[in-house]
């Protein structure tokens, strides 16, 4: 979720008394639009057309303020701008007005009138354009094929079709939408107190006090700490820029290459969104679509976030021993207790949140009573009050409204899409389509969904990338035997996946260039660093125990699946990064991704067999481990 960037300069902020005044405007515009939806987690939201057109209000204004067409340009471009904005306003306002009559009506029996046709087609002209300012083309252009194909290649008439995406709550103001107002915006306001409360030292002085002195510490410090702060942001990319600036240095210190330093932060920082208890958007989205509680998506998550972060874990921990390299002197490092002593009490706004999602109570709810602890909290203590100010609480409250724009566009575009596979009936046939194509084999299936996933999230955030997968493709995932939390997962975890995917991988993009490494080098790196990522989609769509989908009923199923599952995942670690217990020659890597693959595999036979490769590839390497005194060049 990415922060808005300034219409002007700050020097010509402090001289221009327009550009204060607009400055202060849109302040007073983030802050009103957070207080009201804390208002609403706090005593509930109105009918769903009047919260989401509320939220929509708010989020267009901040876009058209904060993103002008032509910053500083001239007279006619901001006239443009305001036109804009006050069509946002008026597209809203104009069911607000005639909510009774439309609430009354028989929904594609009775004609609409002139204006409901009219506002219907600005509507989804400014929620296009809106979307596009702050998102760029990619998700635009999307919509914009799928109300090409609607209108040229289908026998849906007109008004059916403006009816359903401006009228209903099955399009721009639907559920993906709700979802933003109510969910990820509440989510994004605790991730701003958070930060503001200075957690993110908290975070980075913790891991470096458990991790920074072992082999290749700093990597294994973004690892630890990249998790932590994928709680807070739920974006790869925003992830990537607060915690990047200080791990890619320190692991580039400590001898790891430039490309495999921001690959290990890039890959940490992706594995934010599927680390609970705080994911990215999407997942609450998932929630809202499956019907169920937000906590039951975040059980799901558990174990196959665990072992993503294993195998991030392994895979520096080997590379670092291949190189010989070593961790930051415990004398140079944060000592764990004093750590917890002077912060460990910002940990509290993360335990409140736990404990209100175990204890049954809404996630917005529980969201608000972490936003609610969190400045609080850092008061308690004379080391982590500094610097907290009645401004911090306004601070907080701005960025938490220009953090979610990026999500409540995304969502209200992604309804147009969705309106329109409903309206058409593509979804139907886009699964009997896959079907056909996978030839009723599920594993193909998986595969095309897969690589749908990831090109999808290529031009697109998540959230918009997981809706499309969702209308068109986890259908036929379902029709082919796959269980529904399952194939959700599946496609949540694939439209994630592209932020480290080559050609066009975001998070990878942003590290390195902290990192000052090679584009393609450091692409290459991040799929080899989470290359389990890539795998363990497909163990639980075929193992279901590791999304404990039964809850906790058939846990010990689970720990067996997570015992084999975290075994192969490390195997896979070593075979692509040369290293177990010493340097792997070429068919020992060989033997021991095989038997990552074995042990991933949800079988007892399967599972033996890899673990009796492993034994020979611990039994050959052993004798050559007291050879291995002498590191080699972090070059080679």
């Amino acid at each position: 979720m990415s922060e808005a960037a300034p219409v002007i300069s700050e020097e010509k902020q402090a001289t221009a008394p327009s550009a204060k005044a607009l400055k202060w405007l849109v302040s007073a515009i983030a802050v009103a639009m957070s207080l009201y939806h804390m208002y609403v987690a706090g005593f509930g939201p109105p009918e769903a057309m009047i919260f989401r057109g509320n939220h929509l209000i708010f989020a267009l204004t901040l876009v058209f303020l904060l993103y002008p067409l032509r910053p500083g340009g001239p007279l006619g471009w901001r006239a443009l701008d305001a036109a804009l904005l006050f069509a946002g306003w008026t597209i809203v306002l104009h069911i607000f007005f005639n909510y009774e009559s439309f609430t009354n009506r028989i929904i594609y029996i009775d004609e609409l009138s002139f204006w409901d046709k009219f506002w219907g087609v600005i509507a989804v002209l400014v929620v296009l354009e809106g979307t596009r300012r702050v998102l760029g083309w990619a998700l635009p252009l999307t919509a914009l094929a799928f109300l090409v194909y609607a209108a040229g290649f289908t026998h849906v008439k007109f008004p059916i079709l403006m009816e359903q995406l401006y009228l209903s709550t099955e399009g721009i103001f639907g559920s993906t939408l709700g979802v933003s107002a109510s969910y990820v915006m509440l989510f994004v306001i605790f991730g701003a107190f958070m930060e503001r409360s200075g957690t993110g030292q908290l975070f980075m002085d913790f891991a470096l006090s458990l991790t920074g002195h072992t082999a290749g510490g700093p990597g294994k410090v973004s690892v630890i700490s990249s998790s932590l702060f994928g709680t807070v942001s739920g974006s790869a990319v925003a992830n990537v820029m607060v915690d990047g600036p200080l791990t890619i240095p320190l692991m580039k210190r400590s001898g790891f290459r430039p490309p495999f330093a921001a690959a290990v932060a890039a890959t940490a920082s992706t594995g934010g969104q599927i680390m609970p208890p705080v994911m990215g958007a999407a997942a609450f989205v998932m929630a809202e679509f499956l019907a169920v509680p937000y906590a039951q998506v975040a059980l799901w998550a558990l174990i196959p976030a665990i072992l993503y972060y294993v195998a991030v874990f392994a895979a520096v921990h080997f590379e670092a021993k291949r190189h010989g390299l070593h961790g930051v002197p415990k004398s140079e490092l944060p000592r764990f207790g004093r750590v917890m002593v002077e912060r460990g009490h910002l940990f509290i706004p993360v335990a409140v949140i736990l404990a209100g999602l175990m204890l049954g109570y809404s996630a917005p709810l529980t969201a608000l009573a972490g936003a609610l602890a969190c400045l609080p909290v850092a008061l308690l203590r004379r080391t982590t009050r500094v610097g907290i100010r009645w401004r911090s609480v306004f601070e907080a409250l701005e960025d938490g409204a220009k953090n979610t724009l990026s999500v409540a566009m995304a969502c209200a575009c992604a309804g147009i899409v969705i309106g329109v596979v409903t309206a058409t009936g593509l979804g139907i046939v886009f699964t009997q389509y896959v079907v056909g194509l996978a030839q009723n084999a599920l594993v193909i299936a998986l595969v095309l969904t897969a690589v749908a996933g990831i090109i999808l999230g290529m031009g697109m955030p998540t959230t918009p990338a997981y809706i499309m997968m969702v209308a068109l493709l986890v259908p036929a995932l379902i029709k082919l035997g796959a269980p529904v939390p399952a194939a959700h997962m599946f496609a949540f975890y694939f439209a994630i996946l592209s932020a480290i995917t080559p050609p066009v991988a975001l998070a990878v993009y942003a590290a390195a260039s902290l990192a000052k490494a090679d584009l393609w080098a450091t692409g290459w790196a991040a799929v080899r660093v989470g290359a389990a990522g890539f795998i363990v989609p497909f163990m639980f769509v075929y193992e279901p125990a590791l999304l404990m989908i039964n809850g906790w009923a058939q846990v010990h199923v689970s720990l067996l699946a997570l015992a084999s599952a975290t075994i192969g995942c490390m195997c896979l670690a070593a075979g692509l990064h040369g290293y177990l217990v010493a340097s792997a020659r070429g068919w020992e890597r060989a033997l021991l991704v095989a038997a990552a693959l074995l042990l991933i595999a949800p079988e007892l036979i399967s599972s033996l067999v890899g673990l009796a490769l492993l034994g020979v590839v611990i039994a050959v390497q052993l004798p050559r481990r007291p050879a291995q005194a002498g590191a080699v060049s972090p070059g080679s």
